[in-house]
């Protein structure tokens, strides 16, 4: 797995390209914790590259959106794929996270 970063304006991109599983899903942890705790608070991830979460990415996604939340800022997703898609509605977080066609209306969505 990869996850690149970039800053636009106010929000923090991360892009992730692999599979979320226990393996891997521990470095994504990382990476959120080390912007949420820089004070980037307003996350876009985009899922593009993703192909497969297990319950180990959905719990990095939830502790994430709720650390963001809890500092004034949100998590959402973009540009997730059919399969990762399902996992989300199966599982209920498509009741939690804001979930955008592309990372463009994610970062968008956010106030200027």
């Amino acid at each position: 797995m990869e996850i690149t970063t970039e800053q636009r304006g106010t929000v923090t991109v991360l892009s992730i390209v692999g599979s979320v599983d226990g393996m891997t899903a521990s470095a994504m942890v990382v990476s959120f914790r080390e912007q949420v705790s820089g004070g980037n608070v307003l996350l876009v991830v985009d899922f593009t590259g993703v192909d497969y979460t297990s319950s180990a990415g959905l719990r990095a996604l939830l502790e994430t959106v709720k650390e963001t939340r809890q500092r004034g800022g949100d998590l959402r997703l973009a540009a997730v794929q059919p399969d990762v898609l399902r996992v989300l509605e199966l599982s209920g977080f498509t009741h939690i996270l804001k979930l955008f066609p592309d990372t463009e209306s994610a970062v968008a969505s956010f106030p200027a």
